[in-house]
């Protein structure tokens, strides 16, 4: 397994022939009672008087391997390296039935405080540049692990997105002196009509200019370009955003039948680009979120089109159509 660099794009894209393969399951590997048990990485204490409500395992078919280093070189004009990094298995709950959207809200806190953990230890590896948390819905969104969960990974690179964003937030604030996605949540929250839900700080949204029907973001009121730094001095007020991404996510399914999920938040701070500019003003200007892209059957041409997306329902029609969905 290696990473090549488009050099249009400016993306990396893991390939090779020795991919790895996830292995047949007949019984579920994570349930409490699987023989052999998994790989323990990290454990969140129960809320319910069990062993544990969610922990990180090492992933059983790993993109990324933590050894070694990624000895980046030229071939022509192209780079090369390799898949140097981390991939791990965060599991959302014991119970093999018990996704988000049918967790208690300390439940769903719990798996937010882990994944912040995650990221943080993680980012003591001066390696690695992004740490990517994901989930995966459904036979249509590519779904490989059967037992509710999330996905992470520590990369030796800014994803593209990621990448875009930081550009993006960075000359904003360098016309204006504030926070782009301050400045968005301000202004969704006057019109209301793209709102989809506000919990105590914590509010949800279908962006302006949504890439697929229902899309929907989750935005902290307080500004911090850290998911991780956040969730550690919040903890006490954790449980708003807990409630939500459950709510949300009861709504979602009610339209949808698998969706994507990923945590937008600062790249690591230990391995400051000379090149990149973002880093001088990031924590002014980046703001940590995350982002639910819908699977909506029959509108899948949403995803056909890449870089020029087309939704056929409207972020305005979107957000009322969740806003009536029930949320438990």
């Amino acid at each position: 397994m290696e990473l090549r660099k488009d050099p249009i794009t400016r993306s990396w894209v893991i390939t090779g022939d020795d991919a790895p393969t996830m292995p047949r399951e007949r019984d579920c590997p994570y349930c409490p009672e699987a023989n052999p048990a998994p790989q323990v990485i990290s454990s969140m204490p129960a809320v319910d008087g069990g062993p544990w409500s969610a922990r990180a395992v090492v992933h059983p078919a790993p993109l990324y391997r933590v050894e070694g280093d990624p000895q980046r070189q030229a071939n022509g004009l192209y780079d090369r390296m390799r898949s140097v990094g981390a991939h791990e298995v965060l599991l959302e709950n014991r119970l093999h039935d018990r996704e988000l959207w049918k967790a208690s809200d300390a439940e769903v806190e719990q798996v937010l405080l882990l994944a912040a953990q995650r990221v943080l230890d993680l980012k003591q590896d001066r390696r690695l540049k992004y740490i990517t948390v994901f989930k995966d819905y459904g036979e249509v969104a590519g779904q490989d692990i059967s037992h509710p969960s999330f996905q992470l990974t520590g990369t030796t690179f800014v994803p593209r997105r990621v990448l875009y964003e930081l550009r993006a937030s960075r000359e904003y604030y360098q016309q204006k002196e504030r926070c782009v996605f301050c400045d968005i949540l301000a202004q969704e929250e006057r019109q209301v009509v793209r709102m989809v839900e506000r919990r105590g700080e914590y509010s949800a949204l279908c962006p302006y200019a949504a890439r697929v029907p229902y899309e929907t973001w989750l935005l902290s009121r307080l500004h911090d370009s850290s998911f991780e730094r956040h969730v550690n001095s919040k903890a006490a007020g954790l449980r708003d955003l807990a409630a939500l991404l459950r709510r949300t996510l009861n709504r979602i399914r009610s339209v949808s039948e698998g969706f994507h999920l990923v945590l937008h938040t600062s790249p690591n701070s230990l391995y400051r680009s000379e090149v990149l500019g973002y880093w001088k003003t990031i924590d002014d200007d980046y703001h940590w979120h995350i982002e639910i892209l819908p699977i909506v059957r029959g509108k899948l041409k949403s995803y056909t089109v890449k870089e020029s997306y087309f939704t056929s329902i409207t972020p305005e029609a979107a957000a009322a159509r969740l806003r009536e969905a029930s949320p438990e």
